[in-house]
C-alpha cells in the first residue's frame, strides 16, 4: 500500500492520522517501509499492524514512544510485550510527571473524547450557572455540535473545586489571559520550524511544542509555587 491507502485503511480507528505523524514515526525508527525505485513508501500489512499498535498504545495507555519503541524491539525478536490491562469507556486521566507537572506527553497526546452538555455537569459535579459563567469567560467553548472536549472537562473539574475557596470564574479569567501569552510565546518559537519546506517539518512542529509547552507550564508553577513559600 502507499501512504494514501494505509490512511485510508487507519482513520476509522484513528481519526487524527496523518501523513505528517506517519512520516514522523519513521523518522523516529518505529516502523521502516520499504521504499521503491522511485523513493516511493510501500507499506506491508505487517507495517499496518506495526501502525495501529503504536497509535493504540498512545491513545489508548498514553505510553511514550521511547516505551513502545522497546515493545516493538522485543516483539521483533520474538518476545511478547509487557501485559497491558484491558481498556474501558472512561473519561482518561490527566498524564503527570511524577512531580506533579504536566508531562510532555500530555501535550502530545489528543483526546477524541466529546461530551455533551449534561455530561459535563454530571461528570465535572457542577451546576448550569457555573458552566454557563465559565462560557461567559471563555474558558470553556461548546463545538459547534454542542459538545466539549477533554480539556474543557478538566477545565469544568478545576473550576468547581477552585469554587469551594471562593473562587468565581470572573476570577480565572486571569489564568486564560497568562495561558494566552503563553500559547503566543511558543508559536513564535516554533513558527520558523513550521515554515519549513520538508515534509516532516510539522511533524517536528508538533513536537517541539509539545516539549516547550511542558516546559513553560513547569516554570510557571515553579515560580508560584516559590512566590507562596517567600
Amino acid at each position: 500500500m502507499n501512504i494514501g491507502q494505509v490512511l485510508s485503511e487507519l482513520e476509522g480507528d484513528f481519526p487524527g492520522i496523518s501523513h505528517s505523524k506517519i512520516r514522523f514515526l519513521e523518522d523516529k525508527g518505529l516502523i521502516d517501509p520499504e521504499r521503491t525505485s522511485a523513493g516511493y513508501r510501500k507499506f506491508s500489512a505487517r507495517d499496518v499492524d506495526r501502525l495501529r499498535y503504536i497509535l493504540r498504545m498512545q491513545r489508548d495507555h498514553y505510553l511514550p514512544l521511547k516505551v513502545i519503541g522497546e515493545h516493538l524491539d522485543a516483539m521483533d525478536r520474538g518476545l511478547q510485550p509487557p501485559a497491558i490491562e484491558e481498556v474501558g469507556p472512561r473519561v482518561p486521566s490527566v498524564a503527570l510527571a511524577t512531580d506533579g507537572m504536566p508531562s510532555v506527553e500530555s501535550f502530545r497526546s489528543t483526546s477524541d473524547l466529546r461530551v455533551s452538555r449534561r455530561e459535563l455537569l454530571k461528570v465535572a459535579g457542577i451546576d448550569e450557572d457555573l458552566l454557563a459563567q465559565l462560557e461567559t469567560f471563555g474558558l470553556v467553548t461548546a463545538s459547534r455540535s454542542g459538545h466539549f472536549d477533554a480539556d474543557d472537562l478538566v477545565i469544568a473539574k478545576a473550576a468547581c473545586d477552585l469554587a469551594a475557596f471562593g473562587l468565581e470564574p470572573r476570577h480565572l479569567r486571569t489564568f486564560r489571559t497568562a495561558a494566552d501569552r503563553e500559547v503566543g510565546l511558543v508559536e513564535q518559537v516554533v513558527a520558523p520550524v513550521r515554515g519549513g519546506r520538508d515534509a516532516s517539518a510539522r511533524a517536528r512542529a508538533e513536537e517541539a511544542v509539545a516539549e516547550i509547552a511542558a516546559l513553560t507550564v513547569k516554570l510557571h508553577a515553579t515560580l508560584v509555587k516559590k512566590g507562596l513559600r517567600s
